[in-house]
This record gives structure tokens, C-alpha cells and sequence, in this order.
């Protein structure tokens, strides 16, 4: 793994909406950021009861511990195979995704805590090595995904971001 810093994305490198996540990142140091929110995030879940886990909702329509988690690790997922496809050169546009659907077609509620947590900790471990591989001119490609231009850089930072404000949303209304 390499201990290149890319730097911060610019406003250009990741959509619009976008900014609210990646402004909640702090710093540069990417790799390490992602390294500290696996710990962090691990740690805040680790003792919450698995029942509460899945059946409390801080409000009607809004998800559980569980759906939450999985919604993370869903969309870490697809932002890791944008970065890839983007830093490889594939010049191919890829589509979005609607999260409401890939959370109910998730079972997450049937799942334990554990078992999320653990697949939490599998695919973030794969998003670092991902990115803690990559050649330093692969951070700057730009590519197409849901009709925005990113860079892998942006892309990169919106992960981190995703992460930050569900995890804070998961402080806020259903650990305070």
C-alpha cells in the first residue's frame, strides 16, 4: 500500500448534491480517515441490543440501525466499483442506484448486528486496499456516474462523507 495523499477533491470533481457529504470530511489523509471511521463506527455499534437494532426508527419511514448499516455498506460498494471503473479508464457512464430499494430488498432486519458489522468491517478493508493501491495519476481520472463527472479523488471523499452523516444521524436520533 502506498502513502500517497491526493489531496482534497475540488467542487468539479464530485456533484453537486454531493457537497454536503464530502464537506464533512476533515482533512486530506483519505487512507487514515477510512482506517479511523471503521474503528469509530465499529466501536458506536458494537453494544447496541440487536432487537432494538432492528425494529426502532427514530420516525415513520425513516430505517432501523440495521437498514442503516446496510444502506452503508451497500452504497460503499458501488462508490468502490465507480472508483475502480473511473481509475481503470473504462469510459462506460454507470447508473445510479435508488437506495429506498436496495434497503427493502436487503432482508437487513433479518440479519444480526454482528453479521453487518462484520460485513461493514470486510468491505471497508476492501475499499482501503482499493484505494491505498492506486497509481497517483489514477486519483485525478474522471469519469461519468449517474450522470455527474467525477473524479475517483471526489469519489473517494464522498464515500468517506456517506459514512460521517449516516453515522451521525445514528448519534443523533438512535444512540443519544
Amino acid at each position: 500500500m502506498n502513502n500517497f495523499t491526493p489531496g482534497r477533491p475540488e467542487p468539479s470533481e464530485y456533484p453537486p448534491y454531493a457537497a454536503v457529504y464530502v464537506d464533512l470530511v476533515a482533512g486530506e489523509q483519505i487512507l487514515s480517515i477510512f482506517a479511523a471511521q471503521l474503528e469509530q463506527s465499529t466501536a458506536l455499534l458494537k453494544g447496541v441490543d440487536d432487537r432494538r437494532a432492528s425494529e426502532f426508527a427514530y420516525a415513520p419511514g425513516k430505517w432501523t440501525m440495521k437498514q442503516i448499516l446496510g444502506h452503508i455498506v451497500d452504497t460503499e460498494r458501488i462508490f468502490a466499483y465507480r472508483a475502480h471503473h473511473i481509475a481503470r479508464q473504462d469510459a462506460v457512464m454507470l447508473p445510479g442506484f435508488e437506495q429506498d430499494d436496495y434497503v427493502a430488498a436487503g432482508s437487513f432486519n433479518q440479519r444480526t448486528l454482528e453479521s453487518l458489522l462484520e460485513e461493514f468491517r470486510t468491505v471497508r478493508q476492501s475499499t482501503i486496499a482499493l484505494f491505498g493501491n492506486l497509481p497517483r495519476e489514477a486519483w485525478l481520472r474522471q469519469g461519468n456516474a449517474n450522470k455527474y463527472s467525477v473524479t475517483v479523488r471526489g469519489v473517494a471523499f464522498l464515500a468517506a462523507g456517506h459514512e460521517l452523516h449516516h453515522m451521525k444521524i445514528l448519534r443523533e436520533k438512535y444512540l443519544p
